[in-house]
């Protein structure tokens, strides 16, 4: 199987690379480098034979340039809730990267009869539900209340495909919920298969310390090196609660899905860390302390734009359809990202200027 893996120099998408290379795929991949920290990667990439094209997905004619592939992973987007609103990236950048880009991938496609993988987020689910929940704090941690009348696909398991989609999702969300409706509707007009994966906060050792690419990166990167740190929001307790998936875990999920190509499959299925995998950053905090020593964290009530209490992927639907579920253990996942802090005392200058 030769995969195209669009973003390859990112931390999925190189991640993902190398670990399918080793398994016996043909894998090439391109990237536009515009997030620092991309070009560490390409040399990492090229000592494992694999062919890095420079290459930007929002141009159709760098796109048509590339080699034909069977498959294409797309692990390229923007992938900050609060882009578009946060006065650091416009607008229109925003859906260029992540609903243009896509829509050149899905032409690829159309043209090469290749399949298409999606990595999607949780966060096109609809925010006014998620924010509605009632919770309650236990042990420095939001959990839903049990006894309250829960949105139609919410439970204590986490959020299932179920739950709506409706706006208000974020100009993010929405940009990923247009790519999914895009590409089953290529799909299904020109006859390749497609999978979508929303994935919840994917994490591990090499991912960029940036807050809006992976909150446990950039935590422990910024707790390690005694930076200023702020817990945001919900009374400035750091309450809220987030899952945590290992990218590897994705891989034998992406294998049964690429060999299957197309048949009686989910169309979405939720892949997240779920109950087990989650964390609030207060606990992530206290994880920290008892890592690396104490270090003081400021509190700071006022909100944020789409900022939810607990986001949990119920991927219930992956485990009956696929026989998948997440097998890297939080703590692990963790660890991971400490030593390659330790281990790389410049990386939030190097991926996060």
């Amino acid at each position: 199987m030769k995969y195209l893996i669009s973003g390859i120099c990112g931390f999925v998408g190189s991640t993902l690379a190398v670990a399918m290379k080793h398994r016996g795929h043909d894998v090439v991949g391109f990237d536009s480098f515009i997030r620092p920290g991309s070009e560490r990667n390409r040399l990492d990439l090229r000592h494992h034979g694999i062919s890095v094209f420079h290459a930007d997905a929002r141009i159709q004619s760098d796109v048509d340039s590339l080699p034909a592939a069977d498959f294409v992973l797309d692990a390229a987007a923007n992938p900050s809730v609060l882009a578009g609103v946060d006065g650091k990236s416009s607008t229109r950048q925003l859906v260029e990267h992540n609903l243009a880009g896509t829509v050149n991938l899905l032409e690829y496609c159309k043209n090469h009869q290749a399949g298409f993988l999606l990595l999607s987020t949780s966060r096109v689910y609809s925010i006014p539900g998620l924010s509605r929940l009632e919770v309650e704090r236990i042990d420095g941690a939001y959990r839903p209340r049990p006894a309250q009348n829960f949105p139609a696909g919410i439970s204590g398991l986490g959020i299932s495909e179920k739950y709506s989609t409706s706006a208000p999702v974020s100009l993010y969300g929405a940009t990923k919920l247009a790519s999914e409706a895009l590409a089953l509707e290529y799909g299904a007009t020109f006859d390749f298969p497609v999978f979508v994966n929303r994935c919840g906060v994917l994490a591990g050792a090499g991912q960029f310390g940036r807050a809006d690419q992976g909150i446990f990166s950039f935590w422990i990167n910024a707790f390690l090196r005694k930076k200023p740190l702020r817990f945001i929001g919900f009374d400035g307790l750091g309450s809220q609660v987030r899952d945590c998936l290992h990218p590897l875990d994705l891989v034998p999920l992406l294998e049964k899905q690429t060999a299957a190509g197309r048949g009686d499959f989910p169309d979405i299925i939720n892949v997240g860390g779920g109950i087990e995998n989650s964390q609030s950053l207060s606990q992530l905090h206290e994880w920290c302390a008892g890592r690396f020593g104490p270090h003081e964290v400021s509190a700071d009530a006022t909100p944020r734009p789409y900022d939810i209490p607990w986001m949990v992927l119920d991927s219930t639907l992956a485990k009956k359809t696929w026989a998948w579920k997440p097998a890297t253990k939080i703590e692990t996942i963790l660890d991971e990202i400490a030593v390659h802090a330790q281990k790389n005392p410049d990386w939030l200058e190097l991926s996060a200027p």
